[in-house]
């Protein structure tokens, strides 16, 4: 045992053991839900299938935290092989790799949950007290000035030239060294991770936390769930054990990830009672403009993003036709090789960006995701999950019009040439190329797209046809069986899903309270 985390060389003999409730994953939503739970006494067992790297383990070597703290290496793609899905696999989940960004769910997004798709007791009014307790316990508060590397100040500034409107981010850190390898997790716990915050406080409340732990099979009894099987991961080998674990727990909780939630219950056999299991899937795809400038910028170096400019937050229209907007653009920080692999060419013509990487500078949008072109999570003939999403005629509107803000920022700051992030390679010389923007592949390559924001595949909702959890957060159908994480969004949260992940977590915890009678 390690910090109070127990892992697979804990368990030498196959064991069963005993709860009230079972959560399975230890992202924001896991961990903030079993920080809760003990917060009112409530024995809780929080299973993570990854292994645990606190910052002792770490190295900031691109390569090496690739295979600790993501999942597959950075190398899971969507069903073409165009969109890498960039989530963790470690205790922490994503928030040990994330950006640390944190914020409150848009006003706009708890409108349309609560009138569009029925989902109640989720309104600002109900999260308040998550989010103030939350934003005080891991020190959140907008970025200050000594964390603008030069990428975030020329970003504001010419925002600012062109007369759009931003905002500081509000970040999730303390005493931060300003070492530019936040997605190689943090070195000096000064990340607010769930990893340094809500699972050692979840600990010091009685929590048991399992890593390398991958959760199995639930048993059923009617519309009960009895116990869970779970095989213990050889951390070595990244193979399963011979060990296996049964934990029989009065209430189960799946927090997997919006990538993987959906997942698991479907190979539960779920998805006959539930036809929604699976759809209304969401990942906030994300552009990548680079810019090369006459300056040195380095990329990596400080805080990833500082300074977002939001003008183009919501969706516009003109007489009921799209005009602009529904995405976010923030600075981007890439390491060399991340760079490498998202810029076009080979061999020489490849190397010759390359040779100018230190005055490489970029930015990356997040997309809102349509409503009525929304992915799905799917089983393949191998029992393998695979994330489909096609970019509909609508999202590709969307996607131009951030690639060519994007475009028109970078210029503005001073760029010398702009390079579309994808194998297509369109690079403009000034705003005057924007036209070729027309002729861009959003498939297989063409367009380099990344998503480390999962929604959906267990939406919220009141009917189980198109829904799969009511608004407690309890499966349609099951007495015992919940779901904390993103997946429960009905559509995409719009930014960084984490605050409201954990703050619909404080919300899960209040009725699985409720429902032990606690």
């Amino acid at each position: 045992m390690r910090d109070g985390i127990l892992e697979y060389t804990d368990f030498p003999e196959s064991q069963t053991l005993h709860t009230q409730v079972c959560i399975i994953g230890s992202g924001c939503g896991g961990a903030t839900l079993a920080k809760r739970l003990t917060d009112f006494g409530i024995d809780v067992i929080l299973l993570e299938q990854g292994g645990y790297y606190p910052a002792r383990d770490m190295d900031q070597n691109e390569l090496n935290m690739a295979g600790k703290i993501t999942a597959e290496r950075n190398l899971s793609t969507s069903h073409d092989n165009g969109n890498i899905l960039a989530y963790g696999q470690n205790l922490g989940g994503a928030s040990v790799h994330y950006w640390a960004d944190s914020y409150r769910t848009p006003q706009f997004k708890l409108d349309e949950w609560e009138l569009e798709y029925g989902v109640s007791g989720h309104q600002l009014k109900d999260l308040e007290p998550a989010f103030s307790a939350i934003e005080r316990d891991l020190n959140i508060h907008p970025a200050t000035e000594e964390y603008f590397n030069t990428m975030n100040q020329l970003l504001r500034s010419a925002s600012q030239t062109i007369g759009w409107h931003g905002h500081h981010v509000p970040q999730a850190r303390k005493h931060c060294v300003k070492s530019g390898h936040c997605m190689q997790g943090c070195l000096y716990d000064a990340k607010q991770s769930q990893m340094v915050t809500h699972i050692p406080t979840a600990i010091k409340q009685g929590a048991r936390v399992i890593a390398d732990a991958k959760a199995g099979r639930l048993e059923f009894k009617g519309n009960q769930a009895e116990s869970l099987q779970v095989q213990m991961i050889d951390r070595r080998t990244n193979r399963p054990s011979n060990i296996e674990l049964t934990v029989k727990a009065k209430h189960f909780v799946v927090a997997a990830g919006g990538f993987n939630s959906s997942y698991f219950l479907m190979k539960q056999g779920l998805q006959e009672k539930l036809p929604a299991l699976g759809k209304y899937f969401s990942m906030n795809p994300s552009t990548v403009v680079h810019g090369i400038y006459d300056r040195p910028i380095t990329l990596w170096r400080n805080i990833p993003a500082a300074y977002c400019v939001d003008e183009f937050v919501e969706r516009r229209y003109r007489n009921g036709s799209y005009t602009e907007g529904g995405f976010l653009i923030m600075a981007n920080q890439m390491h060399p090789g991340a760079l490498a692999a998202s810029l076009p060419g080979f061999s020489d013509d490849h190397a010759q960006i390359m040779e100018k990487l230190p005055h490489l500078g970029g930015t990356v949008s997040w997309l809102d995701d349509l409503p009525d072109e929304l992915g799905e999570i799917r089983i393949d003939g191998n029992g393998n999950r695979v994330v489909h999403y096609e970019y509909g005629p609508k999202t590709q509107k969307v996607m131009k019009s951030a690639l060519s803000k994007q475009a028109e920022v970078q210029f503005s700051a001073g760029a010398k040439e702009i390079i579309v992030a994808g194998l297509q390679g369109i690079r403009l010389a000034s705003m005057a190329d924007i036209k070729k923007l027309d002729d861009i592949t959003f498939t297989s390559g063409g367009l380099f797209l990344a998503s480390p924001h999962p929604g959906g595949g267990c939406r919220m909702g009141v009917d189980d046809q198109n829904s799969v959890v009511d608004y407690t957060h309890k499966v349609h159908g099951y007495a015992n069986l919940f779901v904390s994480d993103s997946s429960v969004f009905p559509t995409s949260s719009a930014l960084d899903p984490s605050l409201t992940i954990m703050a619909f977590s404080y919300r899960a915890a209040d009725h699985i309270k409720a429902a032990l009678g606690a």
